[in-house]
């Protein structure tokens, strides 16, 4: 598969009808979103194992306005186009939506994922769309947080602090 076949700028219905087709044959559907700003070794890992909870892996990718909002005017220090097509390329990964909110609920809302999952730094009941994923009896985890790996730590080390 040509790995821009991942990437959506947004849920649209060729997307939703692509998850659709998935479910029609028995996957489940992992779901994990962020930033990605620059990839390192603790984003491969953790998505690795947020693929092993399923069959397909969606990530919904902050556009460059939301990571602006929520990072500062400084980032992201990679655009959405390239990060999209970084996580296309991994293997882990089934499909990448960029989405332009704050958080992930209406991308979550849309998909409905069997399995929520984000990094060992959040509290199950403090991820995004828990209560949705919970009450259409699919499963949240926070998996093992990585030490020593972080966006905001090789930033902070290119600049020289």
């Amino acid at each position: 598969m040509n790995y821009k076949n991942k990437i959506y700028k947004s849920i649209d219905s060729e997307c939703l009808k692509k998850i659709e087709g998935w479910r029609k044959n028995n996957k489940i559907i992992v779901f994990t979103n962020g930033c990605f700003d620059i990839i390192h070794s603790g984003h491969v890992q953790y998505l690795h194992e947020a693929k092993k909870l399923g069959s397909k892996l969606i990530i919904g990718l902050n556009s460059d306005n939301s990571v602006r909002r929520l990072k500062g005017e400084s980032r992201p220090v990679n655009s959405q186009d390239s990060r999209a097509e970084v996580l296309a390329f991994m293997g882990d990964v089934d499909m990448v939506v960029v989405f332009d909110q704050d958080t992930p609920i209406d991308l979550i809302k849309s998909v409905l994922p069997d399995v929520l999952v984000k990094g060992g730094d959040w509290k199950t009941d403090q991820i995004v769309g828990s209560d949705i994923v919970l009450n259409n009896n699919g499963t949240v985890k926070s998996l093992s947080f990585i030490e020593g790996f972080s966006t905001t730590l090789i930033i902070d080390k290119i600049a020289g602090k």
